[in-house]
């Protein structure tokens, strides 16, 4: 049985789409059993897009406010996931001096695509269950939560 993190950061470029999706689908899939935040290299604005599309799977960001690094209070996560190349560049040096696994997990930005409504809807789609697959290959329900 896989061991489990106890706490884990998710971070983008601007906290609005990416990462906050990674924490509300960790959250949603783990509950409190694993510690989860998420921030961005940039402060974004919050995405109606995101709203809509987590709201879908039954996941309420209607209330997530983007954060930034520099608002971590604590930097003590087992693991450190970015979801884009700037975000894991600031990974790397946050976690230069911690005993912490940094991975990183390219994910397309879905803000980039143009189109109708339903064209960009289906781009957030897309990008919300490839992060919900990789989640769950990596954190796998049945695992054991450290101590």
């Amino acid at each position: 049985m896989q061991e489990l993190p106890s706490a884990v950061l998710f971070c983008c470029t601007m906290n609005a789409v990416r990462s906050p999706m990674a924490e509300g689908i960790m959250k949603r899939i783990h509950g409190k059993r694993i510690y989860v935040y998420s921030v961005g290299v940039r402060r974004g604005e919050p995405d109606p897009f995101v709203v809509q599309v987590m709201d879908e799977i039954g996941v309420d960001l209607t209330k997530h406010k983007p954060r930034i690094f520099e608002e971590l209070e604590d930097d003590s996560f087992d693991v450190v996931v970015s979801l884009s190349p700037e975000a894991q560049h600031k990974a790397v040096d946050l976690t230069r001096h911690n005993a912490c696994e940094v991975e990183y997990w390219p994910t397309f930005d879905p803000t980039l695509v143009e189109g109708n409504r339903e064209t960009m809807l289906d781009a957030y789609r897309k990008v919300r269950d490839e992060l919900e697959a990789h989640i769950r290959k990596r954190f796998p329900v049945g695992g054991m939560a450290r101590e």
